[in-house]
């Protein structure tokens, strides 16, 4: 195999194909495997990759001297006598693709089984996230509705626990951009602790008599009802994660300039407050947008100034949207990037990305259309690409935008 390595196209815009850590888990169990399908990624016209090292769990896929190795992933074991995160690295360079490494911030376990990092490092103990619901407050650990069991991204030791890692990752391995996936809050609902009640009053300049009732109450329907304190609450969230973004670019580009530094997130930015996630320019003013109605029930003045775009090399703009085409359709690729254009501002490069799990989405069209109007690509999931055999689709498509490309340039 190595003797006859293909070797990705150089030049033209990034062209990226997501491994997920858990998706993937039992098919990249042998070196084989990966170098099977980084050879397809390459064929399909594909220049870089995304592999996922550190999935909800908390437990990872590279040699660490901080955190457990990702052994179990549901009813599959696998365990490795090989460096994965290497391989993919040696095997990526010999095939001349770019390489990001992607790894979840503040998740740290399934809720749904009780595994990973916050159930068994007692370093972790009392560090995840206080949830506020209807019934009452409870710690997300014990709350199998969620996705994952965050670690409360408002404490500074959570924060220098993903500073280390990150600093691990920059300083073992060669890669050529990082990205920040799940940093963030979980929900709404999350985090209500004495920390955050604390961290939220510094923010302000003053106590506030009653928390979390100041922020908001609920109705009889579960609904939030807000209090005093609500948008400046949602404001004091997102700079929360907006001044840990610029650490953690601080921490790279001190280490390794030219690792890029990247992030995925929605490209429904008005449901992401409940997340802290601004990733807008900090010259947008959401209360002048033309989406301002759907925006004025949280959003404060001074919002805008925890957007983290200017702490971005590469924003992974997340458009999981069913159709392609539709600039009035909000479930639409053409809206989301017409709106990624409007609150990003050109304060970092941006790629459109798109998910591929439906058999019948014209992933054709969409990676046309994303190298059309942005700077990059990016398809999730391998995984997706295998079971719905969209590799002769996803070729077709950027064969197409890059002709166009060439020809404009003639």
């Amino acid at each position: 195999n190595s003797a006859r390595t293909l070797r990705a196209a150089d030049g033209g815009k990034p062209k990226m194909l997501w491994f997920d850590a858990e998706a993937n888990f039992k098919r990249f169990a042998s070196q084989d495997s990966i170098r099977y399908y980084l050879d397809r990624t390459v064929e399909c016209g594909f220049n870089h990759i995304v592999v996922d090292v550190r999935p909800i769990s908390g437990t990872v896929l590279y040699e660490s001297d901080m955190l457990e190795p990702l052994t179990v992933v549901g009813p599959d074991t696998v365990r490795r006598d090989w460096d994965y995160l290497q391989c993919f690295l040696d095997e990526a360079r010999k095939r001349e693709l770019k390489v990001t490494v992607s790894t979840m911030i503040f998740p740290a376990g399934f809720t749904t089984f009780r595994q990973g990092a916050a159930y068994s490092d007692p370093e972790l103990a009392g560090r995840t996230c206080v949830e506020y619901t209807p019934e009452g407050r409870k710690d997300i650990k014990d709350d199998p509705t969620k996705v994952a069991a965050f670690l409360n991204p408002v404490l500074p030791e959570n924060q220098e626990y993903v500073l280390r890692f990150a600093h691990e990752l920059l300083t073992k391995y060669k890669f050529d951009g990082y990205a920040l996936d799940y940093c963030r809050f979980p929900d709404a609902e999350s985090d209500f602790s004495p920390a955050s009640r604390e961290a939220f009053e510094t923010y302000l300049g003053h106590g506030i008599d009653r928390f979390p009732e100041d922020i908001f109450t609920y109705d009889a329907n579960g609904a939030r009802v807000a209090g005093p304190y609500y948008k400046q609450w949602w404001e004091f969230r997102s700079m929360v994660i907006r001044d840990f973004v610029a650490a953690v670019r601080q921490e790279i580009k001190a280490l390794k300039p030219d690792v890029k530094l990247e992030y995925w997130a929605a490209s429904w930015w008005g449901a992401l407050y409940a997340n802290g996630q601004n990733w807008a320019s900090t010259s947008f003013m959401p209360l002048q947008d033309i989406e301002a109605p759907n925006f004025r029930a949280w959003c404060s003045n001074n919002y805008n100034r925890t957007g983290f775009a200017d702490q971005l090399d590469t924003f992974l703009l997340g458009t999981y949207l069913p159709r392609v085409y539709g600039p009035e359709d909000g479930e639409s690729i053409e809206f989301g990037i017409n709106r990624a254009e409007r609150m990003l501002l050109n304060a970092c490069t941006y790629y459109g990305t798109i998910e591929c799990s439906q058999k019948n989405f014209d992933v054709e069209e969409a990676c046309y259309y994303c190298l059309k109007r942005t700077a990059g690509l990016m398809v999730f999931d391998i995984v997706h690409v295998i079971n719905n055999d969209m590799w002769a689709a996803i070729k077709r498509g950027i064969d197409r935008a890059e002709a166009e490309d060439a020809a404009a340039q003639q």
